[in-house]
């Protein structure tokens, strides 16, 4: 009974109406007024506690005030960290593919490279001096000859099937100037080129279809320039007095990208040094166009 008792009285003293009134100190005059009830009142705190929770929490996460939350900018940081890491390894494999590339080009143009004549011819000489140092048997001669006939047997079919003129024969090349052979493309000198003299301010064009991948200018070739062609062909053309293309241009087959010249020290006049590579190797470029 009492406890009831004392539950009504709570009852009744949370629905008791009070009433709040505003006067003026000077003239006691009533400015506002409420009635108001503990109800009322817990009400009003509860939601104006929940209202200024949501306002806080918005402004938290729609603000940049969020990375001062302790562990959040962590987290962030972390994913940037992580997406840097991920984007400069990605740029240093690019970088290194492109400075190889660079590379290669700097050999063809200053002719520091090692063809498969040089590697067969440096080859033979091994196994010919490594033959001096004990005589063969007549058993021993006799399966040489053998497996030497069978090998080249091999060889030959080998290179009928793989053959680098054939592969391309498909092409058409454009020539690239008109004039005179004054040097013909010769491996075993290591001048894998072809030299055509014409006359002064001759336009110098593509080959075929390709991005320029060098226009520059060296003390020994001059001004060359480089063009990428599809299936692994390259071609350069140096010692040129004007280049008309830049790096990137593309150039179709005919189209002028240079002016005939005598620029760099290895020249000896006016002529086109004039390279085609491919696979990596130099090929003739008599073997599919007509200077």
């Amino acid at each position: 009974m009492m406890s009831k008792q004392k539950d009504k009285k709570f009852i009744h003293k949370v629905r008791d109406k009070y009433r709040l009134v505003i006067l003026n100190a000077n003239t006691h005059e009533e400015k506002f007024a409420w009635k108001l009830s503990m109800m009322n009142l817990f009400v009003f705190a509860s939601v104006t506690f929940i209202l200024i929770v949501v306002l806080i929490t918005s402004v938290i996460i729609f603000t940049p005030l969020k990375v001062y939350i302790p562990g959040y900018a962590d987290v962030g940081m972390r994913q940037d960290l992580t997406n840097l890491i991920l984007k400069t390894d990605s740029l240093q494999r690019s970088i290194t593919k492109k400075d190889l590339y660079i590379a290669n080009i700097k050999n063809v143009l200053e002719g520091n490279l090692t063809t498969e004549d040089d590697v067969e011819k440096e080859a033979m000489v091994n196994v010919d001096k490594d033959l001096t140092e004990y005589k063969l048997s007549k058993a021993d001669s006799a399966l040489r000859a053998e497996i030497e006939d069978a090998e080249s047997n091999y060889d030959l079919y080998f290179r009928d099937k793989t053959d680098t003129k054939d592969n391309i024969a498909s092409f058409t090349f454009f020539t690239p100037l008109k004039g005179i052979l004054t040097e013909k493309f010769d491996a075993s000198t290591k001048h894998y080129a072809v030299d055509v003299v014409a006359q002064k301010n001759e336009a110098i064009k593509a080959t075929l279809d390709g991005t320029v991948i060098l226009a520059t200018w060296t003390s020994e070739t001059g001004y060359v320039i480089g063009i990428q062609h599809t299936h692994n062909l390259l071609s350069f053309y140096k010692h040129n007095s004007v280049l008309l293309k830049k790096v990137g241009n593309f150039v179709k087959a005919g189209d002028v990208i240079a002016i005939i010249g005598d620029s760099g020290e290895l020249s000896s006049g006016p002529h086109l040094h004039f390279e085609l590579w491919y696979n990596g190797k130099p090929i003739n470029p008599e073997d599919y166009m007509v200077f």
